[in-house]
């Protein structure tokens, strides 16, 4: 049985569940601020739920690529969708700063806030 270790708890949970779904039935949360709200219930499209994943999981899906190819989010961040992201084995998750849990480096928004800044929001760029 794979556990899933997430904000100081391990969850264990069967193989092949959904990352989003294990941490959602354990009362965790894959999403920042307003984002518990303003998402897209595990479709892949909104990117609310990204989040950094170390352990045997699936490979990213089709829906995955596209999504982490629209800003604010990068290809290159390693980042995985965890409404798209299957459990195999143990792993280790973590969220990073930011509405969308975009911000690898550990630096959040200006305001410190989890809000996403409306300029970025419209031109697709981060602030």
């Amino acid at each position: 049985m794979p556990t899933v270790s997430f904000r100081g708890e391990a969850i264990d949970c069967d193989r092949g569940d959904t990352l989003r779904d294990v941490l959602l039935d354990a009362g965790l949360s894959p999403h920042n601020g307003g984002a518990d709200a303003l998402n897209c219930r595990g479709l892949g499209s909104c990117g609310t739920c990204a989040v950094r994943v170390a352990g045997a999981v699936s490979d990213p899906t089709r829906r995955e690529r596209l999504r982490v190819r629209v800003p604010p989010h990068d290809p290159d961040s390693g980042l995985r969708l965890a409404c798209q992201t299957q459990v195999y084995g143990d792993v280790t998750v973590e969220k990073c700063p930011g509405f969308w849990g975009q911000h690898v480096d550990g630096k959040s928004d200006e305001s410190s806030s989890d809000a996403p800044d409306e300029a970025a929001e419209s031109t697709g760029t981060d602030a």
